[in-house]
């Protein structure tokens, strides 16, 4: 069904960026650190492996889209408050586009969708968000979001 899910690593080494894996306080996803020497993706090594993936992909998005600043820092939104709900910063955002687009290309999940729909075409919705988030190696709600972004699920 789906080639396999993006290697995130391998792209953070494609733009010059070094990964590392650290034990940071629970809210917090990553960080990014740009200098005139090096690029570092910090990723904290608590975190389940599809937060850690997302994590590296958003941070990347960070380098691609050439946002200003030396140092980002990204902590995990656990549910959505009044602030994020109103998804007011500009480059979080972006950088979310930018992780979900990377992780779960249009091309692959439309593809991966319709041969999971023509295997078994009962397939529930959280059926197939289950069954994708495990193959592209992303959370189930990552998936979601992906899956209704493109049109496949209604918003709800």
């Amino acid at each position: 069904m789906v080639s396999g899910p993006v290697d995130v690593e391998l792209a953070a080494k494609a733009v010059g960026a070094i990964v590392t894996f650290e034990p940071f306080k629970e809210e917090l996803s990553g960080v990014l650190i740009k200098d005139t020497n090096r690029v570092v993706i910090g990723v904290n090594s608590a975190h389940p492996y599809s937060r850690q993936r997302f994590t590296i992909a958003h941070e990347i998005g960070h380098l691609i889209l050439k946002h200003q600043g030396e140092l980002f820092v990204d902590h995990v939104v656990m549910r959505r408050d009044s602030r994020s709900s109103q998804a007011i910063d500009r480059q979080e955002i972006e950088a979310n586009q930018f992780a979900a687009e990377l992780l779960m290309p249009e091309d692959l999940i439309l593809r991966a969708a319709k041969d999971s729909y023509e295997v078994n075409s009962s397939l529930s919705q959280g059926q197939l968000v289950e069954q994708l988030a495990k193959a592209f190696k992303v959370s189930p709600q990552a998936m979601e979001y992906r899956l209704t972004n493109l049109g496949i699920f209604m918003p709800q």
